[in-house]
């Protein structure tokens, strides 16, 4: 580890682990010299005999050898560390009573904005949507030619969204019979005509927000997702397909279902494409340093 040109800070506890017992080393590694650390490191099966943690460092002031160390490397915030990524795309592809809940309740939300005309409400349901984490989970299943993790996407999406849908129009249909709305209201949705009316900018949108929500998961900034949630109109559109079919509105509701399947191909699409641009970016400024210099360690090994 102190060999290796993109790590820093390397300490090393002898003893210091109980369960299992052992040694604790711990590094600072560049983010573009992750992937080749945690390589080698597997290599020597440490993951199997203990257990290998990593996280994103937080700020950090320092001085001397290291901090030029660090000027010295190539790009040191680029690249994508993509067993964390793998990682994180593994926990939001999963179908959970959670998600299931959150989409649920962003559903009824933009069944209410609808019905009361409220742009504030249809925003809070975008807020609140969870469907990003499956779809970028899609995106790097086909990125990285994961059958399991592409078929947990889909498998989410394609339960979610009709549980949820189901779970709106019975909402609806209790509003109405208690004459909380009527379904005259679907005509508020004409105010808001961007969530139903599919448009050339309907692909630009989606495929811009599925840009920038990939970006925004492999370098962490989480306050660029919260934009991604407003820009993008899968949820009230699905929203507004219940409404519309109390109302008898079967070209909102095709209209809204096109906007839909809009916007869940262009954020995929976009995702798989960042993800391959990064990935290219990645190959074309590797340079070995970590992996030979440990394959000679361990031939020297053997050969002692």
């Amino acid at each position: 580890m102190a060999a290796e040109p993109g790590t820093s800070h390397v300490t090393f506890a002898a003893g210091a682990a109980i369960s299992p017992a052992g040694d604790v080393i711990e590094a600072d590694v560049a983010r573009h010299r992750a992937n080749a650390v945690l390589a080698a490191l597997k290599a020597l099966h440490l993951n199997e005999t203990g257990g290998i943690t990593f996280e994103p460092a937080a700020n950090r002031l320092d001085s001397g050898r290291e901090a030029d160390k660090r000027r010295l490397l190539p790009h040191p915030d680029r690249g994508v560390v993509w067993e964390q990524l793998c990682e994180q795309a593994r926990t939001g592809a999963r179908l959970t009573p959670t998600f299931l809940v959150f989409l649920a309740i962003a559903f009824l939300l933009s069944a209410v904005g609808v019905a009361t005309a409220s742009p504030l409400t249809l925003v809070g349901a975008m807020v609140v949507g969870p469907e990003f984490r499956p779809l970028s989970a899609l995106s790097v299943g086909i990125v990285r030619r994961d059958a399991a993790l592409v078929r947990e996407s889909l498998r989410t999406l394609t339960i979610s969204f009709p549980v949820a849908m189901l779970a709106t129009a019975v909402a609806t249909f209790l509003w109405i019979r208690l004459g909380w709305i009527g379904t005259g209201d679907v005509e508020n949705a004409r105010a808001f005509d961007f969530i139903y009316e599919v448009g050339p900018f309907s692909l630009v949108v989606a495929l811009l927000a599925g840009a920038a929500g990939m970006l925004a998961l492999v370098t962490y900034t989480s306050t660029v997702l919260v934009g991604v949630f407003i820009s993008v109109t899968t949820v009230p559109a699905a929203g507004l397909a219940v409404v519309a079919v109390f109302a008898g509105k079967w070209s909102v509701v095709l209209s809204s279902l096109g906007q839909l399947g809009v916007n869940l191909i262009g954020i995929v699409l976009a995702g798989v494409v960042v993800l391959l641009v990064l990935q290219r970016l990645e190959l074309a400024s590797e340079r070995p340093r970590f992996l030979p210099w440990m394959r000679r360690r361990l031939e020297r090994a053997r050969t002692r």
